[in-house]
Parts: structure tokens; C-alpha cells; sequence
């Protein structure tokens, strides 16, 4: 069954939560007993090692198998009538001795991973004088539907003859131009053929975002990849004209996350794998066409729109 675009209205992006419980304070001299001291660092802790493992399934899977093997010890111990109920203490005890041995994943690499089964490699072809096709430009795409609805950078496409695509799990595909919005840089494609399992990215509007919010941007750079860069949003009304371009595209996110040729038409998002926007520029005052520090991509609600789906 095909399945349409996804949508999210989620708040930004959580807040990672660093350490810091009243037992950190070593220094300072307090009327707290030392007891009730370092039974609080210790609740801090594991309330901050929950919250950074409720968003990691494998580590809550592992804590709760653990719990699972103590409850079975403690029957197997003293029988089924004298079995010793689980204290908070054992559960606590539990839980930080899981986390001591898990590697729980960074924000950005969550995002990176809940996007990359979306994100494809755009590549175009044009033929040379001698009638062969060669290599006209590499660039990023992103899923949006899961039946081969592409958006890429206009540029990325524009006077291509042949485009050819390489989803996430190898495999590759033709694919044709189905819409433009030269306005904003953006061109809509659509697959011949399509892995039997294609992911589309969840969309997100970009309404509730403010400067400082953290994205990852993936794709493309120099056709290394995918390969994926952090950062945070610097500002939002951009206007950016590329070297290409005969006109501003307006209403641009400004971010950081680094950028380069051939990141372009791929996605900016959420540390929570949303899609907030596609990548389309980099400013650069030398010819050389490498990152100083500042991007631009199109707002989703745009970049939908070029595709003809639903306003958020």
C-alpha cells in the first residue's frame, strides 16, 4: 500500500540534558546531611541516564532484561512464596549498571540514521560530442513519499538527459523530472523503480523553530557519502543568489551544519529526524566553492509545495 507523505507537528527539538545532581556541588558546605546528599546525586543521575536512554530502544531493551534476569534470580534464591520483592534500589542498581556498558548514540547520530533510509544520491548525465553520456553533476535527493517521490535541487537536474539515482540500500534506479519551482531551486522526481521497502522522510514545519535549534544536514559532498555534518539554525528570511542563479531565492534558513557541493537538494533536520528544510546554497566569497560557515536551505512548507503536497 503506498503511504503519503508524513507529517509531524512536534515541539523543536528536546533539550539534551547534562549532568549535574547536587552531588557535584563538592565544594560548596551545606547544612544537607551527607546521606540525603548523595541519595539526591544519585536519583539526579538516573532521572539524567533515563531521559538520554528513553530515546535509545536497544539500551531500554537491555535494562529491562536485566531487571528480568534479577527477578529470576531472586525467585530461583528463595523460592516462589519467599521470593524478595524488587526494591528501588535493585532497580536503580539495575539500570546504572546497564548504562555503565551501553554506548548510547549522540543526538546528531539519531537524526542521521532515522534519515538515511530516505536520502538518495542524484546523479545526471548529458552526452559529449562524441554522443556518450558523462557525468553532468552530483547532488542529494530526499524521499518524501514512499513511492518514489523525490526533491532535489533544481540545479542538481537542470539540463541533465539522463538522471540516475542510488537509494540507501544499494540499489539504483532512472528517474524523471516531474516538477519544477525554479523560484526556489527545486525540481521533484520520480523513480522507475523502487526498493521493495522505501522509506520517506517525516516532514516538519518550521513554524516553532528559532535560532539556535540543533539540524544535521546529510548528502553528498563531493560525492563522498552519505556523509553528515551538525549544527544549528543561525537565522531564518535569508536571501541567497548562487553563482548560477539569475535571481535571490528568498525566504531561506540560514544554518551551520557544514555544507558543500554536492550536499545540495539533500535534507536539513531535526535531532529528532524531521525534514525541515533541503539544502540549497552555500555563501562563499572566493571561487572556490567550500564552507565558510554559512548555508542555506528552502523551508519545507516551500519545498512541498513543489511537489504538490498538502500545506502542514
Amino acid at each position: 500500500m503506498r503511504k503519503p507523505a508524513l507529517y509531524s507537528r512536534s515541539a523543536g527539538s528536546s533539550p539534551v540534558l547534562e549532568g549535574g545532581g547536587p552531588d557535584e556541588c563538592a565544594g560548596e558546605r551545606t547544612s544537607v546531611p551527607v546521606l540525603a546528599l548523595a541519595e539526591g546525586g544519585r536519583r539526579q543521575r538516573l532521572r539524567t541516564v533515563l531521559t538520554r536512554a528513553a530515546v535509545h530502544p536497544g539500551v531500554m531493551w537491555s535494562v529491562l532484561a536485566l531487571l528480568g534476569l534479577l527477578l529470576l534470580a531472586s525467585l530461583w534464591q528463595g523460592g516462589p512464596l519467599a521470593a524478595r520483592a524488587l526494591t528501588q534500589k535493585d532497580i536503580d542498581a539495575a539500570v546504572l549498571r546497564t548504562l555503565s556498558t551501553q554506548n548510547i548514540p549522540s543526538a546528531a547520530a539519531r537524526a542521521a540514521e532515522k534519515i538515511r533510509p530516505a536520502v538518495v544520491r542524484v546523479v545526471s548525465y548529458v552526452k559529449n560530442k562524441k554522443g556518450e553520456s558523462v557525468e553532468h553533476g552530483v547532488g542529494t535527493g530526499v524521499v518524501i513519499v514512499d513511492k518514489g517521490t523525490i526533491l532535489t535541487n533544481l540545479h542538481v537536474v537542470q539540463s541533465a538527459q539522463t538522471i540516475r539515482l542510488v537509494f540507501a540500500d544499494g540499489s539504483e534506479s532512472g528517474a524523471n523530472l516531474t516538477g519544477v519551482q525554479a523560484e526556489n531551486d527545486l525540481a521533484v522526481l520520480q523513480a522507475h523503480t523502487i526498493p521493495d521497502d522505501l522509506h520517506a522522510a517525516t516532514l516538519r514545519s518550521t513554524n516553532d523553530l528559532v535560532p539556535g535549534d540543533q539540524v544535521v544536514a546529510v548528502g553528498f559532498p563531493f560525492g563522498i557519502g552519505p556523509s553528515t555534518s551538525s549544527g544549528v539554525i543561525s537565522g531564518f528570511g535569508r536571501s541567497f543568489r548562487s553563482p548560477e542563479g539569475e535571481s535571490d531565492i528568498e525566504n531561506l534558513i540560514q544554518f551551520d551544519a557544514a555544507a558543500n557541493p554536492g550536499n545540495s537538494g539533500g535534507p536539513l533536520v531535526t535531532m529528532d529526524g524531521e525534514v525541515v528544510g533541503i539544502v540549497t546554497g552555500i555563501l562563499n566569497p572566493t571561487s572556490h566553492r567550500t564552507f565558510v560557515g554559512i548555508g542555506f536551505a528552502v523551508p519545507i512548507e516551500s519545498a512541498a509545495a513543489a511537489a504538490g503536497l498538502p500545506p502542514f
